[in-house]
């Protein structure tokens, strides 16, 4: 059944932009936790709402009653039109139909997708032969305004419920292997003692890190001291996603 509360509408429009509960924190300045309690309690503040509203380019009006339009004017969604926000890559991607006889133009390019290689979003998984597959479609200028280099970019399936609801299993992220300086509270793929995970990231003092996962009622966060934390290599920071399956 369809949820048409503010918070049920809210959650929807993520859905639609790619935007995590964590981004939605840092936009309006509260806390992972505190938004985790907008979906919990179906309560949001009238400035956290602006704020999420902004962050996700959609109608206030829409949030708050499910009158007008979702995307103003200026905003389009998965049609042939584009949407342009000055925040994340991972905001919105646009699409349009090909197929692998579809010749590149001249701003496209072909990122991997390694279909051997499984990002564990759960328990973990062992590492298997990084042979890539098929190719994803990605705007060469889209990549280069966020700073990502295209010949580093790579992308993969996640497996497990760890990251749900925002990232289910099955769902494909894009990560940037060339971004391994960990930027507190971002998402990266990571190999944790010969295991591969999305994760969200945090350094603690003294060299220690924080691993935390958005389905925290199973999984709870992973303090490391600095001599655990020596066996997580990052690998690159997820700049995109798709639940598309």
């Amino acid at each position: 059944m369809k949820d048409n509360s503010v918070t049920g509408r809210l959650w929807s429009a993520m859905q639609d932009v790619g935007v995590s509960k964590a981004e939605l924190a840092r936009a309006a300045n509260v806390t992972p936790q505190a938004a985790g309690k907008w979906f919990k309690t179906n309560s949001i503040s009238r400035e956290s709402l602006d704020a999420c509203a902004k962050r996700l380019g959609v109608s206030i009006k829409w949030l708050i009653n499910g009158e007008g339009d979702k995307f103003p004017e200026n905003v389009v969604s998965i049609s042939k039109k584009k949407h342009d926000q000055s925040s994340n890559v991972d905001s919105f991607i646009e699409l349009d139909p090909w197929d692998s006889k579809t010749p590149l133009n001249d701003d496209e390019v072909e990122v991997p997708f390694y279909m051997e290689v499984e990002l564990s979003a759960g328990i973990g998984s062992t590492i298997q032969l990084e042979t890539s597959g098929p190719k994803l479609r990605f705007s060469k200028s889209s990549l280069r305004k966020h700073g990502i280099d295209y010949n580093a970019a790579a992308c993969v399936k996640v497996s497990g419920n760890s990251m749900e609801p925002v990232i289910p299993d099955g769902a494909t992220v894009g990560i940037d292997t060339a971004n391994t300086t960990i930027k507190d509270g971002d998402m990266y793929a990571i190999d944790w003692a010969g295991a591969l995970f999305v994760k969200t990231l945090t350094r603690r003092p003294g060299g220690g890190l924080r691993i935390r996962s958005f389905n925290m009622d199973e999984y709870p966060d992973e303090n490391l001291s600095p001599e655990e934390a020596q066996q997580v290599r990052v690998i690159g920071r997820v700049f995109w996603y798709s639940v598309l399956r």
